[in-house]
């Protein structure tokens, strides 16, 4: 995939904007933000895949699976973590007790091994490391961890729809619409880092990758999570911070917070989202009055809500300032 500034589509056309005629939406999921499908090239970069949430009970007991598992009433129990039969955890080997539990936040490490349903083995990852709850990998990860105590290791059956969706995934190889059971065992629960303590670079790298995992969830159609880990990004970017900063940093910083406003701005329409979008848009010419995706995403915006002189005057802008640009000239 070409990369771009960020998040452009077939949605983005005036016709539609100033009939108000739009397709489909998404459902919001557990986010409190915005959200819906969308096309290849919508998207800043070219990253990684993704997916879902939860909470849950325990239900039947069945046979272990490991002769090394502990006596623990917990062991050889499946729990039903979502109460819908789609994710369940079984502990093979008890861990240091409930107090032991990592939390939402917490920067966590697992030996991970990736199975498919019938046991064909995807990929096995001595020391996968993850900030849980932000949504840095699959939701059958980020649900179960949470309920792990330190040092126990699980086996975890997933539904596709908490793994890699619809669309599989490329790296790892895994087909579309493919169950997985997953091997866990938690190593390690840190404290999450201090962002005032970064260095500019650190936290460059640290908000770019939460804004990659953000074009991730958007390229898959799941703009709720989306939103929110562009809403990480942001947070990283707009950070104070104790450490000396030069002037091509902060403008490196300011880069990537205008990438994500936009990329995020696109997630918001998309789930009809509109003050939410306009926010961000907002946003964005704050920084940078001649932003002309967020001139134009404004313009879509306001003649969404009825707002048509406006719009017209945004979307005469942008397309002002790059007359060549079809996705504001069409139409």
């Amino acid at each position: 995939m070409t990369d771009k500034e960020d998040v452009t589509g077939a949605g983005d056309n005036p016709e539609v904007i100033l009939t108000g005629k739009k397709s489909g939406k998404a459902s919001l999921l557990d986010s409190g933000e915005d959200f819906e499908m969308l096309d290849d090239d919508e998207i800043d970069d070219d990253p990684p895949p993704l997916e879902d949430a939860g909470g849950g009970k325990k239900t039947k007991k069945e046979p272990a699976e490991d002769q090394h598992a502990s006596p623990s009433s917990l062991v050889d129990e499946w729990m039903d973590i979502l109460g819908n039969g789609q994710l369940r955890k079984k502990v093979l080997r008890a861990g240091n007790g409930p107090d032991s539990r990592p939390t939402k936040g917490q920067n966590v490490v697992i030996h991970l091994k990736t199975s498919l349903a019938d046991g064909t083995l995807v990929e096995e990852q001595p020391e996968l490391s993850f900030t849980l709850g932000d949504g840095d990998v699959i939701q059958a990860l980020d649900l179960t961890v949470q309920l792990m105590e330190m040092g126990e290791k699980a086996l975890v059956q997933a539904d596709a729809k908490y793994a890699y969706g619809a669309l599989g995934s490329l790296a790892p190889e895994v087909l579309p619409s493919a169950d997985l059971a997953l091997e866990v065992q938690l190593l390690d629960a840190t404290e999450a880092l201090d962002l005032e303590l970064l260095s500019p670079q650190e936290r460059v790298a640290l908000a770019g990758q939460k804004r990659e995992r953000g074009n991730v969830y958007y390229q898959r159609g799941d703009y709720a999570f989306a939103v929110n880990s562009y809403g990480f990004a942001l947070q990283i970017t707009e950070s104070s911070s104790k450490v000396d900063i030069s002037p091509e940093e902060e403008e490196e910083l300011m880069d990537i917070k205008v990438k994500c406003l936009n990329n995020m701005a696109a997630a918001q329409l998309k789930l009809d989202h509109y003050e939410a979008a306009l926010r961000s848009c907002v946003s964005v010419l704050a920084h940078q009055p001649d932003n002309i995706k967020a001139l134009f995403r404004k313009g879509k915006v306001l003649a969404l809500q009825g707002e048509y002189a406006d719009a017209i005057r945004n979307l005469k802008m942008a397309l002002k300032l790059e007359p060549s640009n079809k996705a504001v000239g069409r139409g």
